[in-house]
């Protein structure tokens, strides 16, 4: 990647993650690709491969779009999270394997060149029944392979989390397009309700997932009335935040983590840099404030990661009155020192 990155750190929980990743997968292709031609003795070993790196790809892109909500429902499911790009990559190449073999098949035997023929196979653009499929799985590839060659801390680093994360939030135009894909594809050939049935049981649990994770949040979020004329808000008692731990505050558009440690009260940005992770779902281990995705951390007084290290987060003003945490909702630069708020 560059003469300080390394391709890949290779470290314990990495290297269990990919053997499981990759066991659920061959065990996934052997089994299919055995039922198919037990089930199906007339179709071609081609046909046989492009129908199960379709159906595996577009199930390991459920799993990848399901993990985050899954995680914010229930921290037990974390782990599927620390390593997630490894699985969006592994999708993409399965996914790469289909379109390859697609094309091969379908594209390379006549007189017209395969990236030709695949816009021009199927020429009914005006009918959305009859709109061509094919150019639609091309479009969710060429977005996968984008996600895949950028997954890299280098790229999060050289773009700014910012626009990488919004180049990765990109999965969710993929998927809709995979689905159309799928709708104009396989389900206007096959008649079987069972294919329009997974697909629709795939789709709600993404959205239902998604929703459910949302409607958390907003219950537990703070939007106080007013405030107070020196610019604090009145959020919290001392002892509604554990030892440790944080109060997570959206105050006017701010979201912000509360940290209580060693008798005091500091209060950063709960956005990590990394990839915007819910610091205020961590704790501090170690005097550092941990993100609970990536083990990212930063000083609770400054919001600095500790060197050599480079990463900041917004710091607030913290005050405590008669047992009571008052925070002030205007942002400090990232890394500002700010004295924390001493505990009886």
């Amino acid at each position: 990647m560059a003469v300080q990155y390394s391709p890949v750190l290779w470290n314990r929980q990495k290297q269990r993650y990919d053997l499981v990743i990759l066991g659920l997968i061959a065990s996934y292709l052997i089994i299919f690709c055995t039922l198919q031609a037990i089930l199906f003795p007339e179709i071609t070993t081609e046909t046989i491969l492009i129908r199960a790196t379709s159906t595996l790809a577009f199930l390991l892109l459920h799993v990848i779009l399901i993990i985050g909500p899954l995680c914010r429902l229930d921290n037990r499911f974390l782990p599927l999270l620390y390593n997630r790009r490894h699985l969006g990559v592994v999708m993409f190449l399965v996914a790469a394997v289909h379109g390859v073999f697609s094309i091969i098949q379908f594209h390379t035997l006549g007189n017209v060149d395969p990236p030709v023929s695949l816009f021009s196979s199927e020429k009914d653009y005006g009918q959305f029944s009859q709109f061509p499929f094919q150019p639609l799985g091309f479009a969710a590839l060429l977005i996968l392979f984008l996600m895949a060659a950028t997954s890299h801390d280098f790229w999060l680093k050289n773009l700014n989390p910012r626009v990488w994360k919004s180049l990765h939030m990109s999965v969710y135009v993929a998927y809709g397009l995979i689905v159309m894909h799928v709708s104009l594809g396989i389900l206007q050939q096959e008649t079987s309700p069972v294919y329009a049935g997974l697909l629709g049981v795939g789709l709600l649990t993404i959205i239902s997932l998604h929703l459910l994770a949302t409607f958390r949040e907003k219950r537990y979020e703070f939007r106080p009335d007013s405030l107070t004329t020196d610019g604090f808000v009145e959020v919290c008692a001392v002892n509604d935040i554990p030892e440790n731990r944080a109060k997570t505050l959206l105050i006017n558009g701010e979201n912000i983590a509360v940290f209580r440690y060693k008798g005091k009260l500091s209060a950063v940005s709960n956005l990590c840099r990394h990839q915007n992770g819910p610091l205020g779902e961590g704790k501090i281990i170690d005097g550092c404030i941990t993100c609970p995705w990536h083990g990212y951390q930063y000083l609770p007084q400054n919001g600095q990661s500790p060197p050599p290290f480079k990463e900041k987060v917004e710091t607030y003003a913290v005050r405590c009155f008669d047992n009571q945490v008052w925070v002030n909702p205007k942002p400090y630069a990232p890394g500002t020192e700010l004295p924390p708020a001493l505990l009886a």
